[in-house]
């Protein structure tokens, strides 16, 4: 049997049992508030919050009202513009993930790199990194696709591949994992929000997991299974329930 790093994550102590709890959660929320009687415009809109909570993580001012009417100032601009063709790739990311990350630096970084630096690593040695993460993604692997996510959102960010973007492009990777496999289909999830609901302890487990080491790896993943829950409060499902009570 082939070596399944992933799996071996998932047993370090507590994964397993946060991860399948912030699953039940976003499982119990899709089905309670009616996966079927959702429409394009909720998706839009969970994709719209999802992106000015990245650009937010990436340094943006914008409010999220001035992202809508407006587009905000250009790092919500590049957020934004990512999101637009986001659920568009979910095939690609499924059978060429490198693909994948390309095209989504490009949308992210179109309007400001030469057009030679979008979609390719900054090095040789980010190159292989990205490799090395496609590869993952295409072998077999037990772990749960949330925590398959987690790992992809913090190797992205962690090797920081490209010559700018990489908080954008880690998340919207994220995001899209969660949609390629099944989790989340119609994307109504948030999982930026829930970064951001969670600021402080995302950018310290963050660092955690670049500096290396099962520690770091298994902070994190700590984190995101709450950070995913925190998502799910976020969708518009949960928002426009509450809004009607």
């Amino acid at each position: 049997m082939k070596d399944d790093p992933l799996a071996r994550l998932v047993s370090l102590e507590g994964v397993a049992s946060g991860f399948a709890a912030a699953r039940d959660g976003i499982d119990v929320m899709l089905r309670d508030r009616g996966l079927r009687r959702t429409s394009p415009e909720t998706t839009a809109e969970s994709l719209l919050r999802g992106a000015h909570a990245s650009a937010v993580l990436e340094g943006s001012g914008s409010t999220l009202a001035a992202v809508r009417t407006s587009g905000g100032d250009p790092i919500a601009q590049d957020a934004v513009r990512l999101s637009t063709e986001l659920l568009s790739l979910a095939p690609v990311m499924k059978h060429a993930p490198l693909q994948a990350f390309a095209r989504m630096h490009a949308l992210a970084a179109g309007a400001s790199l030469e057009a030679e630096e979008l979609g390719r690593p900054r090095s040789s040695d980010a190159s292989a990194r990205l490799r090395r993460l496609a590869d993952l993604l295409l072998a077999p692997t037990s772990a749960p696709a949330l925590v398959v996510a987690a790992f992809v959102h913090a190797d992205l960010a962690s090797a920081a591949p490209f010559a700018s973007h990489n908080g954008l492009v880690a998340r919207a990777a994220e995001r899209l994992v969660l949609v390629a496999r099944g989790v989340d289909e119609k994307s109504l999830v948030v999982p930026e929000a829930g970064h951001l609901a969670l600021r402080a302890a995302y950018e310290s487990n963050l660092r955690g997991f670049r500096e290396g080491g099962q520690a770091g790896a298994h902070s994190w993943l700590l984190y995101a299974a709450e950070a995913y829950a925190a998502g799910a409060e976020a969708s518009p499902l949960r928002l426009d329930a509450a809004e009607k009570k």
